[in-house]
């Protein structure tokens, strides 16, 4: 279960218009995953009832425990999922990407602060590998377009990781698994959140949250919008000539300010909708836009600084959604979508900048990244997408589901300043992808909900056209690939007692390349037409512990291992100077374990949390290119890290309905190699160091009445000022200081 992402403060028993309701349609046994202990609305209603008697006659009465939070009943399901909430971390200066990191099984590296590139990676498994949803739609394609890592935490309520194993309702294919995060859910008809952080590095986030309801008629409005803007002019460590006459043209190591790595970011989405009618029991339609700004400072070891380099990045588009029960046992999810996507990347600079943001000298040839091959590079990608779930509820706790979700990309673009005889991988052929994934599956459960089992069915089907200049002719031909695959599984879930389930899951597991792996894109890598899909034997077991509400407090842990057996993965290659080509290259198996626990005091005063991951990926291809290293780790991937969070929190310091907190995070991850394990001599190896970064964080919260509150943080984010790395030579931001103000109103 979901450690470390728990609130900071334990919530008291909901009251009965916040509680969450045992669903009582075929949703029970995937979107709610309520399928332990199905109650009729009429009985949940009765206790309701009751209850209020009961407290009007001053009288102390237990709510039952199936009131639990739509998270921990999807924790409690068959299906292979953990739940990171994060309503402490709206409130705290930590983003996303942190607060993902500080869970069980998932690594986070990024190349340096805010904005910058990140590798999101379950049981090894990385990138396009694992697929990321908000509220069940592709992550890139409903406006964040920027990365899991880089949405705004305050617009999101919790996020469900999937290890491995993947329900049919979300119509992807996935490797490693995957990531949905779901928003805020309506819990009262108007409701306002506001945002503001600052601090270290020039660092400035804004969200904001406004939903309005006509209780009476249904129809509801919602609002989001978000700005992000940072210098990431933290100092790092490098070395640069000597300017000391006596040591002048000797190389000596210096800590200088980053000059050109600012980021800015935007977005904003309107809703329109209406719920409870006969006809649909929620209508929606998104729209939304958003963009980034993003400088490039070095090359991705930090050896070689640029001044001028730049990428932006502009998405707009829409989403419709409608759901309903149609009676006989039978319910529908459609989603369909669209959005137009514009990527551009410029360098012409002519200055050949130092580490001191000087320009040192000029250059013959524009170009920083390859000096004489300057870049003005534009990529437009439209996109639709649809996801239609169909589900029949064949008898008590007996559901038949199935699914199809198609997806349709087409790409253009232009090269400004490259002629025919160099350009690989010309922006200006015309490339479609249409993808379509289906499913089916089964749902049941015995024993009054004690054991619960989902056997499902996928298939994979995948086309790609694309018209490509032949170098050096000025003439084009077509290309065409396709692709049809089938996969499946099983989940499996067993509840031992009420507090102890155990889980098993297996997946056979098809990962289709995406597009840009197969077209490129406008920044650096080549296409690859001929790219094989990736598939993985994925399968997990795992005991978790829930104790609550003892003399001693409450318990709580779990441990789970997996194995994961992937054959063509795919991989970033050099191809061709400075520009690179996916290509399958090898197989890995990935075997590992995942542990966490955690113990909540009486009165909830102290909150303790640990977690630990170790997995052991390793090369098992036995031809081409990565023979000569079969056994080895795959290299630049760490293989141990854990967390560990403690917690001290009081109410009513100050007054009647304050919270004051404060947090404690560390967090190490082993050292590992860049390249392969058994290549060159160990003294000379190039690696990633061990690291063991520790931030503190205090938090004050008061409600203004009417559920409003107001809440102030403050963070010292790497407290001893650590050297960190994620990725070989990209130093991370050390020591910051940050403040956040929270309002919901």
């Amino acid at each position: 279960m979901g450690l470390l992402a728990m609130p900071a403060f334990a919530e008291p028993p909901a009251a009965p218009n916040d509680v969450a309701q045992p669903p009582t349609d075929v949703d029970s046994l995937v979107d709610a995953a309520a399928i332990d202990a199905p109650v009729a609305d009429a009985a949940a209603d009765a206790e309701l009832e009751a209850m209020a008697a009961a407290q009007a006659r001053d009288e102390t009465i237990e709510i039952h425990d199936r009131y639990r939070t739509k998270g921990e009943q999807l924790e409690e399901s068959a299906e292979a999922v953990q739940v990171v909430d994060t309503s402490a971390a709206r409130q705290r200066t930590a983003d996303l990407g942190e607060v993902l990191a500080r869970t069980n099984g998932i690594g986070v590296q990024r190349s340096g602060g805010l904005g910058s590139g990140t590798r999101f990676s379950l049981a090894g498994f990385t990138d396009d590998q694992v697929r990321f949803f908000v509220d069940g739609l592709p992550l890139e394609l409903v406006g964040f377009p920027f990365g899991l890592a880089n949405v705004p935490v305050n617009l999101v309520a919790r996020a469900e990781v999937f290890r491995g194993v993947v329900p049919v309702r979300f119509g992807a294919d996935a490797l490693g698994g995957a990531v949905n995060l779901v928003t805020e859910d309506d819990k009262r008809p108007t409701y306002r959140a506001i945002s503001y952080q600052t601090g270290s590095f020039g660092t400035h986030r804004m969200t904001m949250v406004a939903n309005q309801k006509d209780e009476a008629r249904g129809a509801f409005v919602k609002l989001t919008g978000f700005y992000d803007h940072t210098a990431n002019d933290y100092p790092i460590d490098v070395r640069v000539p000597s300017r000391d006459p006596e040591t002048r043209g000797q190389e000596v190591p210096a800590e200088l300010r980053r000059f050109h790595d600012g980021y800015t970011a935007a977005g904003a989405s309107l809703e329109l909708g209406t719920s409870r009618r006969k006809w649909a029991d929620r209508l929606s339609v998104r729209g939304f836009a958003a963009g980034y700004e993003r400088d490039l400072q070095s090359n991705p070891t930090m050896q070689t600084p640029y001044g001028e380099v730049v990428s932006d990045l502009r998405t707009v588009g829409g989403v419709g959604r409608y759901q309903h029960a149609l009676g006989a046992g039978i319910d529908v999810d459609l989603a369909l979508g669209g959005s137009r996507e514009r990527s551009n990347f410029l360098d012409v600079g002519l200055c050949d900048y130092d580490w001191y943001g000087a320009c040192e000298r000029m250059r013959a040839r524009a170009g920083e990244l390859d000096e004489g091959n300057p870049r003005d590079d534009t990529l437009w990608q439209n996109a639709l997408f649809g996801r239609f779930v169909v589900g029949k509820q064949l008898a008590a706790a007996h559901v038949l589901r199935a699914s199809v979700a198609p997806t349709y990309v087409a790409r253009h673009g232009v090269e400004r300043l490259r002629n025919d005889a160099g350009n690989f991988g010309a922006l200006s052929a015309e490339r479609d992808l249409l993808t379509v994934v289906s499913g089916l599956e089964y749902a049941a459960a015995w024993w009054d909900g004690r054991l619960e089992n989902i056997a499902f069915a996928k298939a994979y089907l995948q086309a790609a056209r694309s018209s490509a200049r032949i170098p050096g002719t000025g003439t084009e031909r077509d290309l065409a690939r396709d692709t049809a695959r089938f996969g499946g599984g099983n989940a499996l879930r067993l509840r031992i007692t009420d507090s102890v389930l155990a889980k098993a899951s297996y997946e056979y597991a098809t990962r289709l390349p995406s597009a840009g792996e197969i077209f490129g894109d406008v920044l650096l890598t080549n296409e690859n037409l001929l790219l094989r899909p990736e598939v993985s034997h994925n399968a997990n077991l795992g005991v978790a512990l829930d104790l609550r509400q003892m003399r001693a407090g409450s318990v709580r842990g779990e441990v789970n291992a997996f194995v994961r057996d992937a054959d063509d993965l795919i991989v970033l290659l050099n191809a061709y100077g400075q520009r690179f080509r996916n290509e399958n290259v090898y197989g890995a198996r990935s075997l590992g374990v995942e542990a966490s626990a955690g113990w909540t005091s009486p009165g909830s005063l102290l909150v303790l949390d640990a977690n630990a991951t170790y997995q052991d990926f390793r090369n098992t291809e036995g031809r081409g290119d990565f023979a000569q290293f079969v056994g080895d780790r795959i290299p630049n991937r760490p293989y141990l890290f854990a967390n560990v969070a403690a917690t001290l929190q009081r109410r009513g310091t100050l007054a009647a309905d304050d919270e004051l907190a404060l947090s404690w995070h560390s967090r190490y991850v082993g050292a590992f190699f860049l390249f392969w394990e058994s290549a060159g001599l160990m003294e000379t190896k190039r690696s990633i160091p061990r690291q063991l970064v520790h931030s503190l964080a205090l938090t004050y919260g008061i409600g203004l009445g009417d559920g409003r509150r107001v809440t102030l943080s403050g963070e010292l984010a790497d407290v001893t000022d650590e050297r960190a790395f994620d990725f070989y030579g990209a130093q991370r931001p050390g020591r910051a200081l940050f403040f956040k103000t929270t309002a919901e109103l």
